[in-house]
């Protein structure tokens, strides 16, 4: 599965009120929504013509966040790309996941895109990252006793919008080899 093309990124926002606001105050008002800031040193609003952050310019993690995942034969990591560029970029939707064995081949995997055993979706949000700032997605999978149980020992994570993909070491049993992931969101919350 790959992701899915960004919203096109209009660089303004244009504010209606049936009170009749004056022009001066929709312009503040959306200038103090652009102005929220996401967590990891990304901003919730940028300019139009933001590129689409691409396989070069990210870095992949996974990372349990000091947070527990695991239960009733289910665990679970937070999926985290960094923008390593020099320019902000967006990002929106879900990642294709693709799971490989130890010699890079790629095994039977199935992705699921939504809510997952323990986080529930955040949705489809584009993300605007700094540099150096990151976007989170939950990734869940089972590792109860299946018909087909598969061993993996790389992920590849291929960001939406993108034909490329990144790998990181994933040294899993996979019941099924079935994989539950979330939108990509500033933060995942995994206390």
């Amino acid at each position: 599965m790959h992701g899915e093309v960004p919203d096109p990124v209009r660089g303004h926002v244009m504010i209606r009120s049936a009170l009749g606001r004056t022009a001066a105050t929709a312009a503040a008002v959306a200038l103090a929504a652009g102005a929220v800031l996401g967590g990891g040193g990304a901003a919730a609003a940028a300019p139009a013509g933001v590129p689409t952050c691409g396989v070069a310019g990210l870095r992949a993690a996974l990372t349990d966040k000091g947070g527990h995942q695991a239960g009733m034969s289910h665990e679970g990591t937070v999926l985290r790309l960094t923008n390593t560029t020099g320019h902000t970029c967006a990002l929106r939707g879900y990642p294709g996941l693709q799971l490989e064995d130890t010699r890079h081949q790629p095994v039977e995997t199935h992705t699921t895109w939504g809510d997952t055993y323990f986080v529930q979706d955040p949705g489809r949000h584009t993300l605007y990252l700094r540099p150096g700032g990151s976007a989170e997605a939950d990734l869940v999978w089972a590792h109860a006793d299946a018909p087909t149980m598969v061993q993996a020992g790389y992920l590849r994570i291929t960001p939406p919008a993108s034909h490329d993909h990144l790998t990181v070491p994933f040294a899993k049993l996979v019941t099924n080899g079935d994989l539950s992931v979330t939108a990509f969101a500033y933060r995942i919350d995994v206390s």
